[in-house]
Order: C-alpha cells, then structure tokens, then sequence
C-alpha cells in the first residue's frame, strides 16, 4: 500500500472520531496536504506534510505510516510525527485557556428575574 484516502488515514490516526467528520473537514477547508486544501479522496503517501485544524487545536504533522484501519491510540500515534513548532504553539494555547478560566468568575447561580431584564435590556432587546 503505497497511498491511503486523507479522510481514512484521519480516522485512523485518530484526529477523527468518524470518517465522515474528517470528510467534512476536509470539504470545509480544515485540512491542507503539502500546503494545498485537501478533498477528502486525496492520496496521502509517505512524507507528506500535514496541517489540521480541529477541536484539538492546530497540528502540523509528518506521515510516517499509512492505514486504513482504526486501531489502539498507541498504533495510531505510530503513523505521524508532529512537528516542534506545532507542538508548543498547541501547549502555549492550552496554557492560556487555562490562565482564562482562572481569571472568569462565574455567577453563583441563575440569574434573578430582576437581573434578567438587565441582562435583556443590555443586549439591546426590548
């Protein structure tokens, strides 16, 4: 096996729960093969560079094996290798959503009726 669809090599390295997301993504221009948007029956070979954006965040990885099945986490990490720089730009926007959270406060609890009608008011309603 020399080439594997983009969409099958996704899910099953993982960057996918379904095939049919990681087809989405790649029609909604989420996925770049060697810096050109990929369709989701593009051939991936070995070498190829990369880039998805999903829910993880940005990835920027290398191809080091082809397959089509979905196998254990530890098989599927086998298959790329990301890249240095992609690798701590993830960790530093990790790192500031989680710096965020410390600073939001939340509300105690549902919003009074009273409170409501602020809230309604300031957002421009009537």
């Amino acid at each position: 096996m020399t080439t594997v669809r983009i969409d099958k090599w996704l899910w099953a390295a993982r960057f996918f729960k379904t095939r049919s997301l990681a087809a989405r993504s790649c029609e909604l221009s989420r996925i770049e093969s060697n810096r050109q948007p990929a369709k989701p029956a593009r051939e991936v070979r070995i070498g190829d560079m990369l880039r998805i954006t999903n829910d993880g965040g940005d990835f920027e990885v290398e191809v080091l094996l082809l397959s089509e099945v979905r196998g254990p986490a530890s098989v599927a990490q086998t298959l790329y290798r990301e890249t240095e720089p992609s690798r701590e730009l993830r960790q530093k926007v990790a790192a500031e959503r989680k710096a965020a959270l410390q600073f939001e406060e939340l509300p105690a609890g549902r919003p009074s009726k009273r409170d409501r009608r602020r809230i309604i008011q300031f957002r421009g309603r009537s």
